[in-house]
């Protein structure tokens, strides 16, 4: 069992390196978004909710990742936890079973600023785009999914996404084996990923 941690900052193209890669090695990959362990916020007004900067380490629920990607790689189904970016809480009703695949892949923006996490993988790949890439489909990620509107999109831009992406997720590219840069788009880094995992399943076999 490998787990392959893909990361890179907001709007890089992670998500589409995830699926490229998931289709290519069809049926033997289980995704793990960082996303989906934001630590629950119900207990807050909605106002200091709003505030939440999920672009810091300190908005993850790092302990309970770690703990279910080791139960995975135990062979063990979790029940991941559904968190909303609308309401800025967990569900406390509903999760997600996720089953043990032969490939474990972790993904999210903050993913390499866990040494606990950075050790449980095999393969380390940091997603790299041009700033004014990502600004664009953070833009338009923001509007369609988090209910904000051009303006509070780009102030939010300036005043979270960019000075953690400098403070944290930047310098986290160090810890990466692979960096595959032009984002998602990068087909020749897609391919030499998927060998180079198909090749490091072929070893654990023997």
């Amino acid at each position: 069992m490998l787990v392959i941690g893909i990361a890179g900052g907001s709007g890089s193209g992670k998500t589409t390196v995830v699926k490229a890669i998931t289709r290519q090695l069809s049926g033997r990959v289980v995704v793990i978004p960082q996303d989906s362990y934001y630590k629950d916020s119900s207990h807050l007004p909605i106002e200091e909710r709003q505030k939440i900067n999920f672009d810091h380490p300190d908005a993850i629920d790092w302990k309970l990742l770690c703990q279910q990607v080791r139960e995975l790689k135990q062979g063990k189904a979790i029940e991941q936890p559904v968190y909303s970016y609308i309401t800025c809480s967990r569900s406390k009703t509903e999760t997600i079973t996720v089953e043990p695949a032969e490939v474990i892949i972790v993904e999210g923006i903050l993913i390499f600023t866990c040494k606990e996490l950075r050790d449980q993988m095999n393969i380390k790949i940091f997603v790299d785009a041009d700033a004014d890439d990502r600004l664009m489909r953070i833009i338009v990620r923001d509007i369609a999914e988090r209910g904000r509107t051009i303006d509070t999109a780009i102030t939010h831009y300036q005043d979270t996404v960019k000075p953690m992406h400098l403070q944290f997720i930047e310098p986290s590219k160090r810890n990466a084996d692979i960096i595959v840069p032009q984002g998602g788009h990068n087909q020749v880094a897609i391919d030499v990923i998927t060998t180079t995992i198909e090749n490091a399943l072929q070893r654990i076999k023997k």
